[in-house]
């Protein structure tokens, strides 16, 4: 944990009785960000977050904040999911939202999910193509996780002074 954690963790507790820890994020899922970075052309970042908004790893520019980021897909997520059971009785697989200044695309990874952001003259068809098996390789990283008690936890803890 980063000092800035922690002293960010003893503020939230000392103020609002709630005090947060995070772990440090997997090297495993970190460096499978980074390599998908490298691998698609105009692409900028991306994150993975729990199911319920907190983040697990990014490789985001600097001036994306990675929680408030982590927040909104979880959100995003979430309506997706419910938006695909409702129209067509199924699952979830992606959703890629075109803005003017670039593409937002979010996987379901298990119980996370994988946020690829890229600029706006990407090959969409690339950003899939490198971007699903990612999602898949963290499903079993965090997996991994799971299993080795007081290793390198992906989950991040709650607790009440």
């Amino acid at each position: 944990m980063t000092a800035r954690k922690k002293l960010l963790g003893e503020w939230m507790g000392r103020f609002s009785k709630v005090a947060m820890s995070g772990p440090e994020p997997n090297a495993a899922v970190l460096a499978e960000l980074k390599m998908l970075r490298d691998r698609v052309p105009q692409s900028t970042g991306a994150l993975v977050a729990s199911g319920d908004g907190l983040l697990i790893a990014h490789d985001l520019p600097a001036h994306i904040e990675p929680d408030g980021m982590a927040a909104l897909s979880a959100s995003h997520l979430a309506l997706s999911y419910r938006l695909s059971a409702t129209a067509n009785g199924g699952g979830f697989h992606e959703v890629v939202v075109r803005g003017t200044e670039g593409h937002v695309v979010i996987y379901a990874a298990g119980w996370a999910s994988l946020t690829v952001l890229a600029g706006p003259e990407v090959n969409v068809g690339r950003l899939h193509l490198e971007s699903r098996p990612v999602a898949r390789a963290i499903v079993d990283h965090l997996a991994a996780l799971a299993t080795k008690p007081g290793k390198d936890r992906a989950v991040h803890t709650h607790r009440k002074e």
